[in-house]
């Protein structure tokens, strides 16, 4: 299995990365966000305590109602009575944030990205130190919520970026296994498949994905939680995508 191709936003002349997961499991954009940035878009998240969604009993939080966590614990219909309110919460604690997530994200792309109708926009996963993501890592795992039957059946391109704010003191990388979806879930409690690749984010490094690329988190250690942006898009029309939370 190939290794994530970084490139440097530094060098990068806006050519889209997305055909390069034709070939290798992810790309990434290094220094997407510059550290001081990062660092003060994250230490806003933390400090909105109050203002965060608790997801799994604590397991994990975030700042913006995610689908998927709404879905597998039977708030579906919480998730979309909200979808302003959380967009709101999210303004307000990092201004401007979704609008230059969904501006990268369109970049890497090379086509036009707009918000889904009805869903949230853009937000941040905070896992806490010493949860159980940080003790075990999180499962492994397809990025299928969302995606509608004909989605799943039709299979347009579909993608998850992820920007990270803040990496864990060590460890807490993705990881990306040689297996993409095709009809049968991957078992929560199995481990993951060999033959895999970790990468590891620092602060400001932008990762795309396939969504329908087996993958996880790994577990991390010390007192710092891992604070990240993440959206998910998939193409409703050539180079047109809808993006969500």
């Amino acid at each position: 299995m190939r290794r994530v191709l970084w490139r440097d936003a530094a060098r990068w002349d806006d050519t889209p990365l997305l055909p390069a997961l034709r070939r290798h499991p992810a790309v990434g954009l290094r220094g997407a966000l510059d550290a001081a940035t990062a660092a003060a878009w994250a230490a806003a998240v933390v400090a909105a305590d109050v203002n965060l969604v608790d997801d799994f009993g604590g397991e994990q939080r975030a700042l913006g109602r995610a689908f998927y966590t709404h879905l597998e614990t039977g708030r579906a219909r919480a998730y979309f009575a909200d979808a302003r309110g959380s967009d709101a919460v999210v303004q307000r604690v990092l201004p401007g944030m979704q609008e230059r997530t969904l501006a990268l994200l369109s970049r890497l792309l090379g086509g036009v990205v707009r918000r889904r109708h009805g869903f949230c926009g853009p937000g941040v996963h905070v896992f806490p130190a010493g949860e159980k993501v940080a003790r075990v890592g999180g499962v492994t795992h397809y990025d299928l919520e969302g995606l509608t039957a004909h989605h799943l059946a039709e299979r347009p391109r579909a993608v998850s970026f992820v920007w990270m704010l803040q990496p864990p003191t060590t460890r807490g990388g993705l990881g990306l296994y040689p297996r993409v979806f095709r009809g049968d879930n991957w078992p929560l409690e199995r481990a993951p498949p060999r033959g895999g690749t970790t990468t590891r984010s620092r602060a400001g490094d932008a990762l795309l994905f396939s969504s329908f690329r087996l993958h996880r988190i790994e577990g991390f250690g010390g007192s710092r939680p891992r604070v990240s942006i993440t959206c998910h898009a998939v193409e409703v029309d050539g180079d047109v995508w809808e993006a969500w939370f």
